[in-house]
């Protein structure tokens, strides 16, 4: 698989990351930990060198997924990982630097590693300010722990305060085909590109609405998180299952899937992105390694966004808690 390069940081990683999150956390029951351990390993097999997860996905167990599955290819692949949700209090919030620092520790053991590739702030914590945040967050690479450092969900302003302190190497964002939100005038992909930033697509395929095989709501685990989600309420839900037939159709006559065609018209945005589709799935996963070979003209490209154009989707991305921390 191509590489592409995020910030200036030296970070180069396959076009296509991998989101575990999925795997023990947020859409029903976590699966079975041999069998994932066998997906991550098939995901290095197929070209993937980019892996995320989270202290707050499990929590820990994601990270002591990846610790396990990633153990034998120490230096041939790069792991994201995040603080700053209060895990004994979530969804509440805690980046002063001395949390940091202790979450920064036990990421280290869990993952099995001397130096986290790319530490995010998963979200912004209004309480402490982004400079002292991103100091701590230096401080650690400074000190050999970290090599990069990301921000996720965070405004333009917010950026380029972060970045003034110390380079900041990734953003990562809700970005696909119905989340169009990070391509507004002035906004946090302009801010990347500006700054020289990687940026990283988290749910690039639309929490798996934009594969085309979530045609049901009962299809849902009763646990999964996307039921409560605005866009997975039932009108919402219809709405969106229309605009998603029209992305089926271009990509029946591409010869591809609905998925894939998502996959590489985000991958056709900028050399700076690096999608990080989620799967539970050998086959899934296959699947979208391959949509890193796909090429979309200006026709393709002009269709698709005639059919899905920016704001066509129906509902928030998350609910009201949810969008109150984000893109702040």
């Amino acid at each position: 698989m191509n590489k592409r390069k995020l910030g200036k940081s030296g970070l180069e990683v396959s076009a296509l990351g991998l989101g575990c999150m999925g795997m023990s956390y947020g859409f029903g029951p976590a699966k079975d930990k041999k069998e994932m351990i066998a997906l991550i390993r098939a995901a290095v097999e197929s070209g993937v060198t980019f892996f995320d997860t989270a202290e707050a996905y499990g929590p820990f167990t994601n990270e002591e997924l990846l610790g396990e599955a990633l153990a034998p290819f120490r230096g041939q692949v790069a792991i994201a990982t995040k603080f700053g949700f209060d895990v004994t209090a979530f969804p509440g919030l805690n980046s002063r630097p001395e949390h940091i620092k202790e979450v920064a520790e036990a990421s280290l053991k869990r993952l099995k590693v001397e130096a986290i590739d790319l530490f995010y702030q998963h979200r912004v914590d209004p309480q402490v300010p982004i400079e002292e945040t991103v100091g701590a967050m230096a401080e650690l690479v400074k000190g050999g722990k970290v090599r990069a450092l990301g921000l996720s969900e965070v405004s333009a302003n917010t950026l380029h305060r972060a970045h003034a302190v110390h380079p900041i190497a990734v953003v990562q964002t809700e970005y696909s085909l119905w989340s169009r939100d990070p391509e507004r005038e002035g906004g946090i992909l302009d801010t990347c590109r500006e700054l020289g930033v990687g940026f990283v697509p988290y749910s690039p395929l639309g929490r798996g609405f934009l594969t085309g095989r979530v045609k049901k709501l009962e299809d849902l685990e009763a646990d999964d998180f996307r039921l409560t989600t605005p866009r997975f309420e039932r009108e919402n839900f219809e709405r969106n299952l229309r605009l998603v037939a029209e992305v089926e159709g271009i990509a029946a006559e591409r010869g591809c899937k609905p998925g894939q065609l998502a996959l590489a018209w985000l991958l056709a945005q900028g050399d700076f992105l690096a999608p990080i589709p989620g799967t539970k799935r050998r086959s899934y996963l296959e699947e979208n390694a391959r949509a890193a070979s796909i090429q979309l003209d200006e026709d393709e490209l002009a269709r698709i966004e005639k059919v899905m154009p920016r704001g066509a989707a129906a509902g928030e991305r998350y609910g009201e808690l949810g969008m109150s921390l984000a893109d702040l």
